[in-house]
């Protein structure tokens, strides 16, 4: 069984930074991917960046690209998000995810093991 425990989400203003952390447990050999995605109330979660657990090789939403960097540590199982340059449209709660399946992409339902989530707010 997969578990992950999300942490660094907070307030703060709109132009300034958050760095968010994904710990993961586990059978991590099975992991293929790993993505952040958030959900606004009233809205569905869309993704927000992805990386490959083996190659590292990422992807962003249009929305984040040249702001967000999603990263990796194999050794400590554990992928961050740093955000920078945030703005009101990012306030939502933030979620990791795990896909075991090579074609996941951006698609939530590709993924199998989810994190609760941390909240992230942003003030204008």
């Amino acid at each position: 069984q997969v578990q992950l425990v999300e942490s660094g989400g907070g307030l703060v203003q709109a132009g300034g930074s958050l760095r968010l952390s994904c710990v993961g447990s586990g059978r991590t050999s099975r992991w293929y991917r790993m993505g952040w995605f958030r959900q606004a109330p009233g809205k569905e979660r869309e993704s927000v960046a992805r990386i490959t657990w083996g190659s590292g090789v990422t992807g962003y939403a249009d929305s984040v690209k040249g702001r967000f960097t999603i990263s990796r540590d194999n050794a400590k199982n554990t992928v961050y998000l740093q955000m920078n340059n945030l703005k009101p449209g990012d306030t939502a709660v933030y979620y990791c995810a795990v896909s075991t399946s090579t074609v996941s992409g951006s698609n939530p339902a590709a993924y199998e093991y989810w994190g609760q989530g941390t909240q992230v707010t942003v003030s204008s």
